[in-house]
């Protein structure tokens, strides 16, 4: 099923990747400006229908206050697009096996059965800037890869590699045989995440946001930590606490 697109810069990932999964650009008004004036202009090179004075599908969510000034966001269009395809998990891991001495050590994601697809998108975005190696994302109890994924990540989905998995404990037996450990995430852990070693490729795993790792999923971690409170607020969002996470480990 098609993408309908809304976020100009979620857009010009995909064209700067895969022009061919665009199919058509919808804008709204016949002289758009910002980041929109950039997708129409790589469109047209691309020979991607353009259309102008257009009107939107039904909105799906409530415009956020201010969104039309990040690049023209709200109202100025929309733009069908494919799906990027997800990777075999075992292309995922590639870097860990070519690594050598030296380099930088890698950080990659799982997410366990996180259902809040802003959630997922915004992990996606800040996975993209600290440059994670890639993603694996379970099919079962979580939220789909849909639009709103897409656009809250602002292109983080076409740029960090991912894999759609059933099994994930599996998928966490395969990425230590591939040289990576498994770094599960828990408010109850005894370890904080300062004590952490840094000497080694991590596989962060981040649970749902009300259940938290599922028992199978904490098994197969070689360690858990915690993010310490500081202050009298004693939790995170999810997203939120992923970015500290990757910051910190990247």
């Amino acid at each position: 099923m098609p993408l309908h697109l809304r976020n100009p810069h979620s857009v010009l990932a995909a064209l700067e990747t895969r022009p061919k999964d665009v199919s058509e650009v919808r804008i709204t008004t016949e002289r758009p400006s910002g980041a929109w004036a950039d997708v129409v202009q790589i469109a047209e090179e691309h020979r991607i229908p353009v259309i102008y004075g257009a009107e939107r599908r039904e909105s799906r969510r409530r415009p956020k206050a201010g969104a039309a000034k990040e690049g023209g966001r709200t109202g100025a269009g929309e733009v069908v697009v494919q799906p990027r395809q997800s990777v075999e998990v075992k292309n995922l891991f590639r870097k860990a096996k070519t690594w050598k001495e030296g380099e930088p050590y890698g950080v990659w994601l799982a997410l366990d059965c996180l259902q809040d697809p802003h959630n997922v998108g915004a992990i996606f975005r800040s996975a993209a800037f600290f440059g994670v190696q890639g993603i694996i994302v379970t099919k079962d109890r979580s939220a789909p890869l849909n639009s709103t994924v897409y656009d809250v990540a602002s292109g983080g989905l076409d740029d960090v590699p991912f894999a759609l998995e059933t099994n994930l404990s599996r998928t966490l037996e395969t990425a230590k045989s591939a040289g990576l450990w498994v770094l599960g995430t828990s408010e109850h852990a005894e370890t904080d995440l300062a004590e952490v070693d840094r000497d080694r490729h991590w596989l962060l795993v981040v649970g749902n946001e009300e259940k938290g790792l599922r028992r199978r999923t904490l098994e197969n971690c070689d360690a858990v930590c915690r993010l310490t409170p500081r202050g009298r607020v004693t939790s995170l969002n999810v997203s939120v606490a992923t970015g500290i996470l990757i910051a910190s480990l990247s």
